[in-house]
């Protein structure tokens, strides 16, 4: 049985003449954590997107834990078993923090009155209050809507509901871009802890610090191809920027010079 949870073949996005990704060939191993890096510009979140089915590719192919998937949106992405912290966070700013945690998965009650559901709101309040322990997130009030709530705490509702639920992999995008100090050791806990539990991660970063602290390996894009995959142990950070502004490039990815 394959041990490679996420395969990315040709994957290719073109909007009319800008070729926004061109040829991505990408493999995540089970348990292992993986940053994308590169500038602005070069791909790193469109590759995302197409994964998770926000857009649909142009060409190529994505295979998810054995098999080919083409996800019609996040929801498919994230019921197949993909949690996702886009950078736009993707949050319901009039609903609080438990409904925001259960959005599309709400927990109910009175099953047995068939189509006739109830929200069970208190379990949904318990078990978010857990979820935050767990994940080490401080938020004063959980009634209080996302509208009501700094950057920070709204970031790391989104990630403390990526963290809550078991999933097959987690990706994070620019997690901590708009973070202080202790709210990203927070975000960074969280990461070493999904790490622990063997679950899988793609981190995209451009905080060279923080990919070298918490992933195993660094896969750069630049002008919407991937042009290094490098080991963390064989590289440090003056080699990844060169890579990302182009001084090197890895043989076989010689197109992306």
């Amino acid at each position: 049985m394959s041990d490679i949870i996420l395969e990315t073949r040709d994957l290719t996005k073109h909007y009319g003449g800008v070729h926004a990704l061109e040829g991505a060939n990408f493999t995540l191993r089970k348990g292992e954590h993986v940053a994308i890096m590169g500038d602005n510009g070069a791909g790193k979140s469109t590759f995302v997107r197409q994964i998770t089915g926000v857009e649909q590719r142009t060409r190529g192919e994505v295979i998810f834990d054995g098999k080919p998937v083409n996800f019609a949106g996040p929801l498919d992405a994230r019921e197949a078993g993909i949690e996702t912290v886009f950078q736009t966070l993707a949050l319901a700013d009039a609903l609080d923090v438990p409904d925001n945690l259960f959005l599309g998965r709400e927990k109910t009650k009175f099953d047995w009155l068939g189509p006739f559901r109830i929200l069970d709101y208190k379990s949904m309040r318990n078990d978010t209050l857990a979820a935050l322990t767990k994940t080490g997130v401080k938020i004063p009030n959980i009634r209080n809507t996302i509208q009501n709530m700094s950057g920070g705490q709204r970031q790391c509702v989104a990630i403390a509901r990526t963290a809550t639920f078991h999933s097959k992999l987690t990706i994070m995008d620019e997690p901590t871009a708009a973070l202080g100090v202790q709210e990203t050791a927070q975000v960074e806990n969280i990461i070493r802890t999904l790490k622990e539990q063997g679950e899988p991660l793609i981190l995209i970063s451009h905080n060279m610090r923080q990919v070298f602290d918490l992933v195993d390996r660094i896969v750069v894009f630049r002008r919407g191809r991937i042009c290094a995959n490098l080991r963390k142990e064989d590289t440090d950070g003056q080699d990844v920027v060169a890579y990302i502004t182009g001084a090197k490039t890895q043989p076989e990815y010689a197109d992306a010079a």
